[in-house]
């Protein structure tokens, strides 16, 4: 039996550096003489490819639904080819099943898997792979870039928004960038990092009407 390898989640919320640091990881690894494999689903690219906002990318291998991080590891290695650590991008996309499948090849193949990923969706609900992620793995790092809310508090919840109205209901997944795009007459669905206030209030940039308080507080006069 191979020597365990390590399996790691960096989570946080959008705008921290996830895609970034995955291609730093990436690199420093190979660096070091290793090879390793590039994993993503549902980048905002729209192909499959790492991508940052400060313009990196590389291309990725798509672990779409039906995508069987075990058979593709095994199915390399049987072919002769060298694998010594993964990075898997937006793996808050990733079924539990994969994520179960990551931690076999780190527990039965030696193999260092390096996740990225998104704690919670814009409902302030744990993605299921992001959950799984949480449960299994050796460690659970945040991200030491923290992105701020438009009103300068550390932003920690990710609020969706479509056509500038914040909504708290829809399908889990829906993907869009964090700047709203061209109008076009078509909706515009584009997200925002908030503060935990802000989010509660469903006041993202730009937006006023909301108070911070809807309910009164619980205390009386006397």
């Amino acid at each position: 039996m191979a020597v365990p390898g390590e399996l790691v989640f960096f989570g946080g919320p959008m705008n921290s550096g996830k895609s970034t640091m995955a291609l730093q990881m990436n690199h420093t690894q190979s660096a070091h003489d290793r090879a390793g494999r590039l994993f993503t689903s549902l980048d905002r690219a729209g192909a499959a490819h790492i991508t940052s906002r400060i313009g990196l990318e590389r291309p990725a291998i798509e672990a779409d639904a039906d995508f069987s991080f075990w058979d593709y590891v095994v199915g390399e290695i049987r072919a002769g080819r060298r694998i010594d650590f993964l990075v898997c991008d937006e793996a808050q996309f990733y079924s539990p099943a994969q994520v179960d499948e990551l931690a076999l090849i780190a527990d039965e193949l030696g193999v260092d898997v390096f996740c990225f990923g998104i704690m919670c969706d814009f409902r302030t609900q744990m993605f299921p792979g992001a959950k799984r992620l949480v449960e299994l793995a050796d460690r659970v790092e945040t991200m030491p870039v923290q992105p701020l809310c438009w009103c300068g508090r550390p932003g920690t919840h990710n609020a969706r928004v479509i056509n500038g109205i914040m909504v708290t209901e829809g399908d889990q997944v829906l993907v869009g960038d964090t700047e709203p795009a061209g109008t076009g007459g078509v909706q515009q669905v584009h997200y925002e990092v908030l503060c935990r206030v802000h989010h509660r209030a469903r006041q993202p940039k730009g937006f006023s009407g909301a108070t911070l308080s809807p309910a009164p507080l619980p205390f009386g006069e006397g």
